[in-house]
């Protein structure tokens, strides 16, 4: 099996034509970590960068030493460099942030009533898509502003990672939508002539959507639509702008996962539907992927070696000589000495039978380790079979979890080697 080409992470890092990097796979693969250690190493390579984070664990703030992180970017210290380097991080306030459309693009009097809205207070709060949808949306006004030449994005923790791509624009199509359209009929006409369309045009669909949903919340919704008016074509146009955005030159996605079928197959999804959407790929990172510097040691002979001494089969000898010695010293006709002998050999044989017991267990985890990495080629070798034009940065598994700036430089360090440690 060929190897994968190398993910130049550095490279990618260092081209100014980078404005923003997409992190994006499955939940539970690193996306996160990955996320912030691009940004602590781009800062310290003399980038100016912004991580947004939509991690609902909120380990990024803990690892960069910042109490909490919020709607608005913060200065991580600590990470930076002499040539201008700054790294800023955040973690997006989905309703925040959706009220900052609203009060943008609203006046100070309609913006308050949709604020008020109950309806409104649970769309922005957990509706389907919106996490997604205010991510990009987030992204837009970050790039809008220029303040930073680096944006790297840590993506929604989706039950799929095809969500990320699709979810802003459902949400976009149901805010600009036929159901938000004849729900706004009756408000865009006015007098006796909107009052008998509603009366003869509207009293089924609304009897039945009062059934459905309840008088008082299609009261709500009726009420909300009508406040929004003005701004429902809004959300389907950045919507629109910003899926061109992640389409432009200047982006760059890396998919992430880890070495283990579920992970790697949703990543084949990712890179494929990535293609199809024309948006630029440049590469799969890796992570927790598992080495050893005795991979000549196979696992088929560790637990060979194993079983041998557990056995007392051919490896072990030495109680055997020390009886040899025994009976040498008895025939010499040194009695005392030959009772010391006997002592330091029973001694000597309680160690030898510990070593080799704290030994075959060494093997045995070294047959397992063996094990554990040569599955994980196995499923490498798939991913690299259906995608071989795909660049692949391996990240060596740590024996705990990332808590600070230390161990994001250790994630960097690895992500731009490309290679895990040991291999």
């Amino acid at each position: 099996m060929d190897a994968a080409p190398r993910l130049p992470v550095d490279r990618l890092l260092d081209d100014p034509g980078t404005r923003i990097i997409v992190c994006c796979g499955a939940g539970g693969v690193g996306k996160t970590t990955t996320a912030a250690a691009l940004g602590v190493r781009a800062a310290e390579r003399g980038r100016k960068v912004v991580v947004l984070t939509i991690d609902p664990a909120r380990r990024l703030a803990q690892s960069m030493g910042i109490d909490s992180l919020d709607n608005t970017p913060r200065r991580v210290k600590g990470v930076g460099g002499a040539d201008g380097g700054e790294l800023h991080a955040m973690m997006l306030d989905m309703k925040r942030t959706f009220d900052e459309i609203v009060e943008g693009h609203a006046d100070a009097e309609r913006a308050e009533a949709i604020l008020a809205n109950p309806f409104y207070q649970s769309l922005s709060a957990g509706f389907a898509g919106t996490q997604e949808y205010m991510a990009m949306e987030k992204l837009g006004q970050l790039r809008a502003r220029d303040d930073w030449d680096l944006i790297v994005v840590d993506t929604p923790p989706s039950r799929s990672a095809l969500d990320f791509l699709d979810a802003p624009k459902r949400l976009g199509s149901f805010l600009d939508g036929k159901f938000i359209r004849v729900l706004m009929a009756p408000a865009k006409v006015g007098g006796r002539a909107g009052m008998k369309f509603l009366n003869v045009g509207m009293s089924l669909m609304t009897g039945t959507l009062s059934k459905l949903m309840g008088a008082s919340l299609l009261k709500d919704v009726q009420t909300f639509v009508a406040a929004m008016d003005t701004m429902f074509g809004g959300f389907r146009t950045r919507a629109d702008a910003t899926f061109r955005l992640l389409q432009a030159p200047g982006t760059a996605f890396l998919v992430v996962a880890a070495p283990e079928p579920d992970a790697l197959r949703e990543a084949a999804y990712f890179v494929q539907r990535l293609a199809a959407e024309d948006m630029p790929l440049a590469g799969l990172v890796l992570n927790r992927v598992h080495g050893s510097g005795a991979d000549q040691l196979s696992a088929e002979r560790a637990l060979a070696a194993a079983e041998n001494l557990e056995e007392g089969g051919i490896v072990d000898q030495e109680s055997g000589n020390a009886g040899l010695r025994d009976s040498a010293a008895e025939a010499d006709g040194a009695g005392a000495d030959a009772a010391d002998a006997g002592a330091d050999a029973s001694v000597d044989a309680s160690t030898d039978a510990d070593v080799d017991e704290i030994t075959a267990g060494l093997l045995r985890l070294h047959a397992e380790r063996m094990q554990v990495i040569a599955r994980e080629q196995r499923t490498r070798d798939r991913f690299t079979s259906l995608h071989p034009e795909v660049a692949v940065a391996e990240v060596a598994a740590l024996p705990g979890d990332v808590h600070d700036l230390a161990g994001l430089r250790a994630i960097g360090e690895r992500l731009a080697a490309g290679v895990p440690a040991g291999a």
